[in-house]
């Protein structure tokens, strides 16, 4: 008898433990889905049958009227913001209330390459991105751009031979393959060159850190539901100790000093030749009210941390970006013709050279790239978190510190609210005289604000001079597999993916382009 009372009491104490929050949003009137214990509302992505991106438009669809809707990741409060005044407070108006990114479900315990800018939250973020900001100053990039040049035009003859086999080419294996090549080149100082080597290790590394395996599925989920047991609990990175080792190997290779290569890892070396870091806290504040000082060394660790974020935040953002804007210029051809002739333009201004002018000059090449992050951003969301105690103006609600905040991009990106026929690709959405018309709070493909994307000036450009480079020589249409719409990868995790790639035809244009 007394076992069964025990084993009863127990399993009401699970029951209970895994329900503890789920009064949250009902007790602030915010409509929500009903959660299940452990699961919350996030059943779906735990069981990879719908990405987060997919989960969060769902949400945002079935409540047209709120300003907010709740969710809960396994028992974790999250609020789904659907009002563009309420992200604008988020992002920016009052972001020292939203200033941690929440990705890491443990404050004290963060593996070695999630000490990254993207993933950082408090002061060590703070620190970083100090630090890190004159990297990317218009002069180091303009200093980076032949090294782009040479990676688009291995991209170019690619494109060409493709054309002249005269068979289908997957968009997003081959801008994966130019934007790893061009991460090697200006991330690295290395010359991977997977447009030419079909098994290029730099590629497989590539691939590997967003391959998301069942195991890394279940540890994830393991850590949301029980951060403080399986907070030692690590995910088996199949990229962490190579990533880890290749940063070593380099940055002895250059006896710890900047090379001259202008790429990556010398703006690191300088960055730590600047010796201690050191920025007021926006964690800790003295007796008196005032912030204390923060102060960190930036260590090769850290600077491994940040080459791989480099890599990961490329690679995949790029290539999608790049990849779904081919995708939709083949099923656009009087658009993509009107883009050649732009391209075509700037370049015999510019002795038919790409260059970092040249790319500057693309207006509608780049608003062409503008629309097809709309429609498909690569970041389907944004992710914070309430750093405090926060009341929501517009909703007079108040959360508590922890609470998750997310933006949903996908959803607000194609609501016709704010973008008239968003099913419609149209580029001429984002001509400077027509910007205006536009909530800046809504197309956020790099985010905005303190932690907008530190790289997205570096990511248009060299996605802009790839795209310049295939299309100055080659015209993409549909081929026979080419899903009109492709089918979103339910694995996918912060970055979106689609299944059975984006395969499309390329022919060579006239010589005279």
């Amino acid at each position: 008898m007394l076992t069964v009372v025990l084993a009863l009491s127990a399993l009401l104490a699970l029951y209970l433990y895994g329900t503890r929050t789920f009064r949250y949003w009902q007790d602030r009137g915010i409509k929500h889905d009903p959660p299940l214990p452990y699961l919350g509302t996030n059943r779906q992505q735990y069981f990879m049958k719908k990405s987060m991106t997919q989960m969060a438009v769902e949400a945002y669809l079935k409540h047209p009227n709120e300003k907010v809707v709740g969710f809960f990741r396994s028992t974790r409060p999250e609020l789904i913001i659907r009002d563009p005044d309420i992200v604008k407070r988020v992002l920016l108006t009052d972001f020292q209330y939203f200033y941690p990114r929440g990705l890491n479900t443990h404050k004290t315990v963060i593996e070695p390459l999630l000490r990254n800018l993207f993933f950082a939250d408090g002061d060590l973020w703070r620190l970083l991105r100090q630090r890190m900001t004159p990297a990317f100053t218009s002069g180091k990039l303009k200093a980076m751009f032949p090294l782009i040049v040479e990676r688009a035009e291995r991209l170019q003859t690619r494109a060409l031979a493709a054309a002249a086999a005269g068979r289908p080419l997957d968009a997003r294996d081959l801008m994966a393959r130019y934007t790893t090549d061009f991460i090697g080149a200006c991330g690295f100082g290395l010359d991977a060159d997977s447009l030419n080597d079909e098994d290029s290790e730099f590629r497989k590394l590539g691939r590997s850190i967003f391959h998301i395996r069942v195991k890394d599925a279940i540890v994830a989920m393991l850590k949301e539901m029980f951060p403080e047991t399986f907070k030692h609990l690590k995910y088996t990175s199949l990229t962490e100790q190579p990533m880890l080792d290749l940063v070593a190997a380099i940055l002895k290779q250059r006896n710890y000093e900047p090379s001259g290569r202008n790429d990556f890892i010398d703006l690191m070396l300088e960055c730590k030749k600047k010796g201690q870091m050191v920025v007021e806290s926006i964690e800790k504040l003295k007796p008196d009210g005032t912030p204390e000082l923060a102060t960190m060394e930036l260590s090769d660790e850290l600077i491994a941390a940040q080459v791989f974020v480099f890599f990961a935040a490329g690679f995949e953002t790029s290539s999608s970006a790049t990849s779904f804007t081919l995708h939709q210029l083949a099923f656009h051809p009087e658009i993509q013709k009107k883009v050649q002739q732009e391209i075509d333009a700037v370049l015999a201004k510019h002795n038919n050279q790409l260059s970092f002018d040249a790319i500057k000059e693309m207006t509608y090449l780049e608003c062409a790239f503008k629309e097809a992050m709309r429609i498909f951003p690569p970041l389907g969301f944004l992710m914070r978190e309430c750093a405090r105690t926060y009341t929501i103006p517009e909703v007079g609600i108040t959360i508590d510190e922890g609470v998750g905040i997310l933006i949903p991009l996908q959803a607000l990106h194609n609501d016709p609210q704010y973008f008239e026929e968003p099913d419609v690709f149209r580029p001429e959405r984002f001509l400077p005289d027509q910007l205006n018309k536009y909530n800046k709070f809504v197309y956020l493909p790099f985010g905005d604000g303190p932690r907008a994307c530190i790289g997205a000036r570096l990511g248009l450009m060299q996605s802009l001079a790839g795209l310049a480079a295939v299309l100055a020589r080659c015209s993409v249409t549909p081929a026979s597999a080419t899903r009109r719409y492709p089918l979103l990868d339910p694995k996918s995790s912060i970055v979106q993916s689609v299944r059975g790639g984006m395969p499309l035809v390329f022919s060579q244009r006239n010589a005279t382009h």
